[in-house]
């Protein structure tokens, strides 16, 4: 029989249909074909990139030259630009300002058809470094008050490059996911006097069906009420709200397990199309008894239709006990 689900933190309901019950390789993924042609971001190609703001593993100092492992420039078509004033104000009941803020680019690779999955610990740790390092320095702009980092993997989960690559974009206003999030675990502190997260913790290492694997720093679990088949939420296991509070042993195991957990999802679905976001603080923010930052990883499995447009319901094929199982059996 379905199940209806609902979220501790956001309160939302999700529908688990039993009824269409899915295994890993019951998902039809198509293979990319890769386009050939011009990348902009391979090296020797950047010079048709903005002027880069971060770059790792160049030998010689000249910026903008190839020899990097790392390079995050801002994007050449962004949602929002870095240079002007809010200008805020209203029109009747409608409130509008600028569109300012920042869209960079992190290209994660200097090889074209090296997958971030598989990338060597020593390369994906600077992707997190990186983050952390553009978290820090938008932070000092007094206008910003969010960064949304994310990746998109797959032209179905929107990547429209096929070279690797994450982006970060810097908002003057929180994002609505983000203040849900807060909102729900100011809510359950002010009841329990406790963070909802770790109390997620504590009961999906207690019942161990939602676990997908842990180490000493980090648990990979398949969220109670998942939007997607084979979703995967990533936790620090220390109470912190905000990312650019890990330490260097921090930033280790976070590789080790967010290595782990996209070879266990490639493995049960090859070349599943995915999106990654992380969940932090707001930028300047003291620290949060009631919010844990946290990676969100979702398969793109399904589509939202009619139903889930106007309902605002998703609706999962896969129960996350059964995709939890999955992950953990499967063979690296």
């Amino acid at each position: 029989m379905p199940e209806l689900r609902k979220d501790p933190i956001l309160g939302r309901w999700i529908i688990i249909s039993t009824e269409r019950g899915k295994r890993p390789t019951d998902f039809i993924v198509e293979q990319s074909t890769s386009k050939g042609g011009f990348c902009p971001l391979c090296p020797g190609n950047e010079n048709t990139t903005p002027p880069e703001v971060l770059s790792y593993g160049r030998s010689n100092p000249t910026p903008n030259t190839p020899g990097w492992t790392l390079r995050v420039v801002p994007n050449k078509y962004p949602a929002l630009i870095i240079e002007g004033d809010l200008d805020k104000e209203g029109d009747g009941i409608y409130d509008k300002m600028n569109g300012i803020g920042a869209h960079e680019v992190l290209v994660e690779t200097p090889s074209h058809n090296e997958a971030f999955t598989y990338l060597p610990p020593d390369r994906m740790i600077q992707v997190f470094w990186a983050f952390r390092d553009r978290l820090v320095d938008l932070g000092r702009d007094p206008r910003f008050r969010y960064v949304m980092i994310f990746k998109n993997y797959g032209r179905p989960a929107g990547a429209s490059l096929e070279h690797s690559h994450a982006q970060l974009v810097a908002l003057p206003i929180l994002p609505r996911m983000i203040v849900s999030e807060l909102d729900g675990g100011l809510s359950y502190y002010r009841y329990k006097e406790r963070c909802i997260f770790c109390d997620i913790i504590r009961q999906e290492i207690k019942q161990g069906v939602r676990v997908v694997c842990e180490n000493d720093y980090f648990i990979t679990i398949t969220p109670f009420a998942p939007r997607s088949p084979f979703e995967m939420w990533i936790l620090p296991k220390r109470h912190a709200s905000s990312f650019i509070s890990l330490d260097e042993g921090g930033f280790r195991a976070l590789t080790e397990i967010f290595s782990e957990s996209m070879r266990r999802l490639d493995k049960c679905i090859p070349n599943v199309p995915y999106n990654f976001v992380l969940h932090g603080a707001p930028l300047r923010s003291q620290p949060l008894e009631h919010f844990h930052w946290h990676f969100e990883i979702m398969p793109k499995l399904t589509m939202m239709a009619g139903f889930e447009w106007g309902s605002g319901f998703y609706i999962n094929p896969v129960p996350p006990e059964d995709a939890a199982r999955f992950l953990r059996e499967v063979r690296l």
